[in-house]
């Protein structure tokens, strides 16, 4: 090819940085990305559904399925017994949580039978015929309850520590203390939880299942059917939504189909109905922040100590890695120079509470703005002149060790803050606010400023690695398969232009395929914002190990230095002979040259030891800011987010047209967890709030109206992540804290901001009218 043709092609459609569309997007909008309930069903494939306790604690006295099992359609109903392997699908290996509940349930709602039926009306029909006698027992399914009557955990508790907090607060010149209740969150995905197990020869199963984490499902599926997980096969295409909750709760949906369609060598589907999925799936952990801090005339911090008590649930799951993390950042963006901070994760008669975006952060995060909040209404000052003088400082300076004696080295919150208070004109806004207060009798304002700063890793430091697997076909096309799991967020999008990027070529040119077990082994979970870091990396190293050794065959074969050999948009480039990458990969093959590679990626310089309580669990930190308006009726409590601005930090970013879609989705989430979203038990130990009728996620109409989201276009990742991007799933979550804030200092007008509201999270119109009636008597 002449150098014309090439000047002609000099650019290639998606590199690395560049805003590329979502790989799927346009098949979201046409109904034609396919997930589990559109494949083609093989034929004679059975259904499955929960037979459900009704009873919150209780011993099972005697269990009658006949009527179940003479139901029309049913093949077979299947109990904790007739799990060939272990009846424990408990991701921690406390086998604390069994497949289905044998003499003892725990919570209202656990599985207590399957029923497999020939089709799922006819399965779900049949699981309501069970005639169960219960011994009832006491019953605690809320954190106080629990405090109140033992406080049984339900895995070790952790205590991170620096300086003397005792000494300091006692020789603190002001001191407050409080405690607020952070509400847990359903994840509401929009393609619930759904497993199709297609049996095989011998011990072989294969299993289609809606999970963040295929391996866990392959582990879990062969510890229940008591085979090696080499006989297992997990395959993720895509999911409709994870957000945490399908890291370990596939596992129970998995398993039972696998046991079925073994036992029947028929395909068998589970795919439960959503009052059923919100009802026997765990959810945001809620926890209730007791804390005490010291601090001075400035509203310098001084000391705090806090403990976080958290709902966990009936049995371990992941609440031990989450309270660890809601204790990482209960300093959020401000250093404590004496800090004690404890967690208390708490057994309770409920459904066992799992990772939710941000993985405990959140709720860390409310607490620790809630003792800025605290210290500021103490001292008539605007919160954010609070935040500023806490600020963590700059590397290298006596203000920057964490509570867990992790130095803060890539500080850039002040100046996201700065950038961010300039560009939406926070304090005109804010001057205005307070004087539209002074004369409203109904309708008051508020704004917030609040700060995010987001440590990126798996505290369990294993999971900090991941596998890739590369194939450069003779044709020139590319086949793409890594450990990381699809659920909207864009990860496959970004990954393949990752291998683009290092091959010079259209992304059209890279396929990408479904996640899968028989590819890509011993897969760590896509959560921990980590996919783009791991997956991305992997994959880049597979390229690496290819283009090393086309690199080499050029050399060879055209008698040139391996300097002289460059891959180019669409071409190799060899000295001055520019060829096109289907006809060089071609001659590659013919000279015997591997084109397939499996990349790999450990996370650097991250350690952690849990007994002391000291280490580095995070690579680097994600920051970012947003300033929230919001006005509410003083006679009804309700409210509407008037504005949002936002400024986050996601590095160099690997796209930003996902990223900022990342960032105005996880806002919108955060926002519907701290005000809408609200989770209620009653006294029988049902959760009541169990279906889109009675559980109020945020609505188009509810979204800011007017928001503005901006990418910190500055900022370049100081570690060498992939493209120095940073993580984006999780840390614009905790931007909704903003809105949190801003209802508060609105509540507050109503009293002459001598008070803090103490607002619990959700903040419902009914809470915010409480807190109006409260103050308005002080």
């Amino acid at each position: 090819m002449d150098k014309s043709a090439f000047e002609e092609r000099k650019t290639i459609s998606a590199p690395v940085h560049a805003p590329l569309r979502h790989d799927s997007a346009h098949k979201h909008v046409a109904g034609s990305a396919d997930y589990i309930d559109d494949m083609p069903e093989p034929e004679g494939t059975l259904h499955a559904a929960l037979g459900m306790s009704d009873r919150a604690h209780a011993e099972i006295v005697s269990i009658d399925l006949a009527a179940v099992r003479a139901a029309p359609g049913v093949v077979w109903v299947m109990t904790g017994a007739d799990v060939p392997g272990h009846n424990d699908i408990s991701p921690t290996g406390r086998h604390d949580e069994p497949v289905l509940a044998e003499g003892k349930v725990e919570f209202h709602g656990q599985p207590v039978f399957a029923v497999i039926a020939e089709t799922r009306e006819a399965a779900r029909k049949a699981a309501r015929l069970a005639k169960i006698e219960y011994r009832d027992l006491p019953h605690f399914t809320d954190v106080t309850d629990t405090l109140a009557n033992g406080a049984a955990l339900v895995t070790d508790p952790l205590t991170l520590s620096r300086g003397d907090a005792d000494a300091a607060l006692a020789a603190s010149p002001r001191r407050i203390a409080g405690a607020v209740r952070v509400g847990g969150q359903d994840h509401f995905y929009l393609e619930g939880h759904i497993a199709l197990a297609i049996p095989g020869e011998d011990d072989e199963v294969t299993v289609w299942s809606s999970t963040q984490h295929p391996s866990e499902v392959q582990h879990m599926v062969g510890h229940a059917l008591g085979v090696p997980s080499n006989a297992v096969t997990v395959q993720v295409r895509r999911m409709g939504g994870g957000f945490g909750g399908k890291e370990t709760q596939s596992n129970q949906f998995a398993a039972i189909a696998a046991i079925a369609a073994k036992r029947l060598k028929r395909a068998v589907k589970f795919r439960p109905d959503r009052d059923e999925d919100m009802t026997a799936t765990g959810k945001r952990h809620d926890f209730l922040v007791s804390y005490e801090a010291g601090f001075d005339d400035d509203g310098r911090i001084l000391a705090v100590k806090a403990n976080y008590a958290a709902r966990c649930g009936f049995s371990s799951d992941l609440s031990g890695p989450v309270t660890d993390r809601a204790l990482f950042h209960a300093d959020n963006a401000y250093f404590f120079p004496h800090v004690t901070l404890t967690s208390q994760p708490l057994k309770t008669h409920t459904v066992s509470n799992t990772a939710f975006r941000g993985f405990g952060g959140p709720q860390g995060m409310v607490g620790g703005e809630r003792i800025v909040e605290e210290i500021a209404y103490a001292l008539g000052k605007d919160p954010l002149e609070i935040r500023k003088a806490n600020f963590y400082g700059e590397a290298g300076s006596d203000r920057v060790l964490t509570p867990y004696h992790q130095p803060v080295e890539d500080n850039i919150v002040a100046r996201i803050v700065d950038e961010l208070e300039q560009s939406a004109d926070y304090q005109a806004r804010r001057k205005a606010i307070l004087a539209f207060n002074a004369t409203s009798r109904v309708i008051r304002k508020g704004i917030a400023l609040t700060p995010v700063k987001f440590g990126i890793s798996f505290t369990a430091t294993w999971y900090n690695q991941a596998g890739a697997l590369v194939h450069v076909y003779q044709d020139g096309s590319i086949h793409l398969n890594h450990g990381g799991t699809e659920m909207g967020q864009g990860l496959f999008t970004k990954v393949a232009q990752v291998l683009a990027d290092a091959f010079q070529v259209d992304i059209a040119t890279v396929k990408i395929t479904a996640t899968t077990t028989a590819k890509v082994p011993n897969t760590s979970a896509t959560a921990a914002s980590s996919g783009s870091d791991l997956n991305g990396m992997a994959a880049y190293d597979a390229a690496r190990q290819i283009k090393e050794r086309l690199v080499a065959f050029a050399a060879e074969k055209w008698g040139v230095a391996p300097d002289a050999v460059a891959f180019v948009p669409h071409h190799v480039r060899i000295g001055e002979t520019l060829i096109p990458f289907a006809d060089f990969i071609k001659q590659a093959y013919m000279a015997r040259v591997q084109l397939s590679a499996a990349g790999f990626y450990k996370t650097p310089k991250i350690h952690w030891d849990r007994a002391k309580g000291m280490g580095s669990p995070f690579y680097y930190f994600a920051y970012g800011a947003a300033v929230s308006e919001v006005s509410i009726d003083t006679l009804t409590g309700e409210y509407q987010v008037d504005r949002v601005d936002i400024l986050h930090d996601v590095g160099r970013s690997l796209n930003p047209a996902i990223d900022r879609g990342q960032v105005e989705g996880a806002f919108v989430q955060g926002m519907g967890w701290l005000t809408t979203e609200e989770l209620w038990w009653d006294d029988k130990g049902r959760l009541r709030t169990h279906a889109p009728s009675t559980y109020k996620i945020p609505l188009a109409s509810d979204r800011p109206k007017i928001f503005n989201v901006r990418l910190a276009e500055w900022s370049e990742n100081a570690e060498p992540t992939i493209g120095r991007s940073k993580a984006v799933g999780e840390p614009p979550f905790m931007l909704a804290i903003s809105v949190l804030e801003a209802l508060s200092m609105a509540v507050a007008s109503v009293a002459g901001y001598r008070h803090c509201p103490r607002l619990d999270a959700p903040a419902t119109p009914e809470r915010v009218l409480m807190a109006v009636e409260r103050l308005k008597g002080m």
